[in-house]
Formats: C-alpha cells, sequence, structure tokens
C-alpha cells in the first residue's frame, strides 16, 4: 500500500473552524520556511471564508496573501476550496467571472483545486473544473458527505464517476458536519476506490470525536489522502491532529514518512499564535455528538452562538438547534455546507426568535426555491414554497445558463478603483464591501479589527465584569453584555441589554482621542446610538427581525406604501432579507441609512 498523503488545513480550513477566519498573513509568513519542508502533499491556503475575512474584516488583500504564501512556500503545493459556480461569494456567478477567478487563482499560485457545490448538482461544476484544466491545474472533485432519506452510498459513488468523466484528476468526501462514521467510511471508500480509477482523498470535520477514526479506516481501506491540521488548530469542528495521524500511520505499510519533530515545532509556534486571536474563541467549537442529529457544521454553530448573543437569546441555541433540522427537511434535504449551512441557519433562527415560523422569510430562502442554486436533492414542502414564493415558476435549467457574461459590467462598474483584473474579482466576489475595501485602500485607510491583547492565567489583571448593575441621576439599572461587534475607525460596537431591554453603544477607545474631550466623545456616542432612533411601539414601525446591517432603504418620506410592500432590506449572517411593512399609508420617517446597524425593537420606518 502505498504511503498515506497529507494536506495540511493550517491555514485556511483548521482556523476557519476555531477562530473565524482570523488568522493574519503576518501570523503564516514566519513559519513558511518550516511548513515547506515538511513533504505535504499539499497546503489548504486559500478559499473557503478566507477571501471574505481578508476583505471584511483583516483589511488584507486575499490576492497579495496568496502570492505572499506562493513565494514563501516554494516547494510545496498550495490548495484552495472553490464553490463551484458561487466561487467565494454566496450567489452563482456567471460563467465568464468563473472562469477568470480560476485563471486568476492558478496565475497567483494555487495548484490544486478542490470544487464542491452545496446542492451536489454537477451542473454547477461544469465550468470551474473545465477551467481549472485550462490551467493545467490539479482538479479535485468534492462530494458532499450528508445523511438523509435522498441519499445513498450508491448516489455518491455515480457522483464520483461523474467527477471522473468531468475530467477530475482526483476526488475527496468532504465531511464538512462530521457525520461520518467508521463503518460507513471503509463502506464508502472502498466502493468508490473499487469504482474509480482516480485516487479518493477525505477531508472530515471531528467536530463529532469520530474523524481520526474515520480516517484512519479511510487509509485501510484504499483512501489516497487525508485532511488533517496542526495540533494546535486542531480537534473538535477543525480536523484531527496532524502529528497524531503521522505517529498512528508510523511505521506501517502507510507511513507518511513526514518528520514528526519538524511538525511539534511547527505545533508549537501555532501555539502562540493562537493565544493572539483568543478573543473569537468559541464555547461551540469543541466536541459536540449533536452533529450526528442536528448536522449543523462546526463553523456554522459559532455563527448561530453570535447572534443569539447578540439577540439576547443564547438560551434559545438548543431550540434553534432542533429548528434546524426541520427546515432543512422542508428545503429537500440540502447538505449543510456554505451556503446551504447559511441559508438553513439563517432561516432556523428567525423561525425561532418571531416565534413564528416563517413569518419573515430571507431572500436567500426564496432563491433557493426559486431553484436560482440549483436542484433540491430531495422533495421541498409545498407549504413553505408557496409561503415564500407563491406559484413563481421554478428555474429547471443550469442556473448560470441565465446570466449573461459580467465581467465587462463589473469593470466598468468599480472603475478606477480596481488596479487589475484581481481588484475587479474581488468586487465581483463582494460588491459593498469588496467596494469599500478598494476605496480604503485608495484612501490609505484600511485598519484590521482590533485584537485584544493576551492575558494569561498567572496575570494579576482583573477581568471586566459582563453583567453589572449602575446607579444614575437616582436610578438604579442592570447592565448586561451580550456581544461586541468589529472595530470601525477606532468605535466598537457593543450590543447590551438595560433592564432586558436590547441596545446597541459605540464606544470610543479613550487612548485614540484628547483628553478633555474623552467624556464628550463616548458620551456623545452612546447618546447617539441609543436615542436616535424611537422603540418600536405603534402598528406602522418598521423593526427588524434580528441585529443586522442594512444594505438599502426602498422607499422616501412622502411615498405611499401597501401592507406587506418591502421597504427595508438587512444582512445578517451574511444573508439579506427583506423587511416588508405591517401596515399601508404614508411614510412619515425614516430613521435609518444604508450601511447601518440595527436591532429589533427600534422604529426604523413610521408609517401611517
Amino acid at each position: 500500500m502505498p504511503a498515506i498523503k497529507i494536506t495540511d488545513t493550517i491555514l485556511r480550513d483548521a482556523h476557519q473552524s476555531l477562530i473565524a477566519t482570523r488568522m493574519r498573513t503576518e501570523d503564516m509568513l514566519p513559519i513558511c520556511d518550516k511548513l515547506d519542508q515538511v513533504g505535504y502533499w499539499s497546503l489548504e491556503v486559500w478559499g473557503g471564508a478566507t477571501f471574505d475575512a481578508c476583505v471584511r474584516f483583516l483589511k488584507e488583500d486575499p490576492w497579495r496573501r496568496l502570492q505572499q504564501l506562493r513565494e514563501a512556500l516554494p516547494k510545496t503545493p498550495l490548495q484552495m476550496l472553490l464553490r463551484g459556480q458561487n466561487l467565494l461569494g454566496y450567489r452563482h456567478y456567471a460563467d465568464d467571472v468563473v472562469s477568470a477567478f480560476v485563471k486568476r487563482s492558478a496565475e497567483n499560485g494555487i495548484d490544486v483545486f478542490r470544487i464542491f457545490d452545496a446542492m451536489n448538482d454537477l451542473r454547477n461544476l461544469q465550468v470551474s473544473i473545465a477551467a481549472v484544466k485550462q490551467a493545467g491545474k490539479h482538479a479535485q472533485g468534492a462530494i458532499c458527505y450528508t445523511t438523509s432519506p435522498v441519499h445513498t452510498i450508491d448516489q455518491f459513488v455515480d457522483m464520483g464517476l461523474s467527477f471522473e468523466k468531468m475530467g477530475c484528476d482526483s476526488i475527496v468526501i468532504k465531511d464538512m458536519a462530521g457525520l461520518l462514521t467508521p463503518g460507513i467510511t471503509a463502506t464508502l471508500v472502498k466502493s468508490l476506490v473499487e469504482s474509480l480509477s482516480i485516487p479518493v482523498h477525505i477531508h472530515s470535520h471531528a467536530t463529532a470525536g469520530l474523524a481520526s477514526m474515520c480516517q484512519y479506516q479511510a487509509a485501510l481501506n484504499g483512501a489516497a489522502g487525508i485532511d488533517t491540521a496542526i495540533s494546535a488548530f486542531a480537534g473538535g469542528t477543525s480536523h484531527p491532529p496532524t502529528e497524531s495521524m503521522v505517529a498512528a500511520f508510523r511505521g506501517t505499510e502507510l507511513d507518511t514518512k513526514l518528520d514528526l519533530e519538524l511538525l511539534q515545532q511547527i505545533g508549537f509556534y501555532f501555539y502562540d499564535v493562537r493565544k493572539k486571536y483568543h478573543q473569537y474563541e468559541s464555547e461551540y467549537t469543541g466536541v459536540d455528538t449533536r452533529v450526528q442529529v442536528n448536522q449543523v457544521p462546526g463553523g456554522m454553530i459559532s455563527n448561530l452562538s453570535h447572534q443569539l448573543q447578540e439577540q439576547n437569546a443564547l438560551n434559545r441555541m438548543n431550540d434553534v438547534l432542533a429548528e434546524i433540522p426541520r427546515v432543512r427537511q422542508e428545503l429537500g434535504y440540502p447538505p449543510l455546507v456554505t451556503p446551504t449551512s447559511q441559508i438553513v441557519g439563517t432561516q432556523a433562527v428567525m423561525n425561532v426568535l418571531t416565534n413564528e415560523r416563517y413569518k419573515t422569510i430571507t431572500n436567500e430562502v426564496k432563491h433557493y426555491l426559486q431553484g436560482r442554486y440549483g436542484k433540491a436533492p430531495g422533495p421541498i414542502d409545498n407549504n413553505v414554497k408557496q409561503k415564500a414564493i407563491g406559484h413563481e415558476e421554478v428555474i429547471e435549467c443550469r442556473p448560470a445558463d441565465l446570466l449573461p457574461d459580467e465581467m465587462a459590467n463589473l469593470t466598468n462598474a468599480i472603475g478606477d478603483l480596481a488596479k487589475n483584473e484581481d481588484d475587479v474579482l474581488t468586487f465581483a466576489m463582494f460588491s459593498d464591501i469588496g467596494r469599500d475595501f478598494l476605496q480604503q485602500r485608495n484612501d490609505g485607510t484600511l485598519s484590521a479589527e482590533e485584537l485584544i491583547p493576551y492575558k494569561d492565567n498567572q496575570s494579576s489583571a482583573c477581568m471586566a465584569a459582563s453583567e453589572f448593575n449602575i446607579t444614575m441621576h437616582g436610578e438604579r439599572y442592570h447592565i448586561k453584555l451580550n456581544g461586541t461587534g468589529m472595530s470601525h475607525q477606532e468605535r466598537r460596537p457593543y450590543y447590551i441589554s438595560v433592564d432586558g431591554v436590547p441596545e446597541e453603544i459605540l464606544v470610543q477607545s479613550l487612548d485614540s482621542i484628547q483628553a478633555s474631550d474623552q467624556h464628550a466623545t463616548v458620551v456623545s456616542k452612546i447618546e447617539d446610538s441609543t436615542s436616535r432612533r424611537p422603540r418600536a411601539s405603534l402598528p406602522g414601525h418598521v423593526t427588524a427581525a434580528m441585529p443586522a446591517t442594512v444594505i438599502d432603504v426602498l422607499v422616501a418620506v412622502g411615498d405611499e406604501v401597501n401592507a406587506g410592500d418591502t421597504v427595508l432590506v438587512t444582512e445578517a449572517m451574511k444573508m439579506e432579507t427583506e423587511i416588508q411593512t405591517p401596515v399601508g399609508g404614508i411614510v412619515r420617517a425614516i430613521h435609518v441609512s444604508k450601511g447601518e446597524a440595527v436591532t429589533p425593537d427600534e422604529a426604523l420606518i413610521e408609517i401611517d
């Protein structure tokens, strides 16, 4: 039996799973020389949520990151995760954008493209696979593993055979939620290996505590490669530890021949790096066997916990986890992986928090039901479909067949802010966020979110309380900190509750302003945030269902609207939601603008 090949996810999926994709390039480059000496089959360094996080939070050019990693890792094949026709975004892109993105990714340094579709709809993978082959790179087709009444071993084998016919150089079983068991792994891998002439790899998250056993069984049954993560970023919702799996195969026919001591040195480096990002750690990234029931990937659980915390509703987590399988069944059992994990998860949160199922339906659920993401694996609940899209026609063809070429229009739309084709593609992935990033780069104002200094257990420093009482002007208030948002221009939003009422305040660091202006600045930020919008109390007050960002205001003061008209579009958990007016009448006041953060119970628009 040949040596088992190792793909290490430390520079992509490992930190995406455990610290919300926040690792910065500056913490990757110093260890690259040692990583390059290991002899990995590949290093996963790009794709998934890294592109989004670079632009949205870290204010790094993701293309420059790739170029720097290529220069620092000259001997090791670099790998990325590509969402087929979705590329790295959350919608389908036209074929010319897909081809251009793959071409530029290859030219900037990607050697192995792992390509998947959240629906396992092979039509959504044709163009990206062809583009990878055209670039002369390794195309790896990914089978999104899931369990349901409509998913079978034979179906997955047929999918593997289709990948082979499409020209893929290898396939991977992508077990994003950690659903595989050792027995199923052995059966599935053996069936694929016996049916295919191309290598089979396995990618399994350790959420349920089974991944290392599954990978060992996969190797024994003919798998060519496994995905691991350096131990400092392994386990739980990440992957089995690289060092442990190398030790497990040592001295066997599958011996990786990798230097265990060198891997341990790399592990110690990342052990210290992880401390730097302690503020992004979550209690939901450890072993959780509930995934075998609710099928929720670890990164998705972290997002859900953050949203519920902002809503002062973290106690509803179990309700949301129980709701997710119901929503998934009603939507035809899609595998829970980006973007379907966000589509299902966000709708489940809304169903729970509004105490009325499908009272508010995200745009992405509507697009899903219209067939814009592809064909659902199973039957869709007719009641949900009727409530969301009525009698609208459902797309039967490959969704991208309906999309005209986009690159020329994108280039014109971004104008001089784009210095090259890579910048145009950044804008293509995330239009608003991409434009903001390019504008800030042009203005020299790029600023990454603030990192809170790490204090070890020996520190004598006191931790600030997250729940306390204050007395002001003779009145006593109970304050509870529910969560924090991203810093912007030295200000950070804090989500609190005052005597149980949700509020958002913006706080500016005292170190960043003159001492004489400190009190006035901080107080003005708080007053501006908490008092500029009236509390929703009348039938004509339009509110949001959860903390979100306004991405469009569709009406103006004086407009006449009918009950049910869409007046706002908000974004939360990377999903868009249309906000309808509860009554008909005249728009009398608008208390919100595009780009502003909003919370429930605020009157965003007044209609009477």
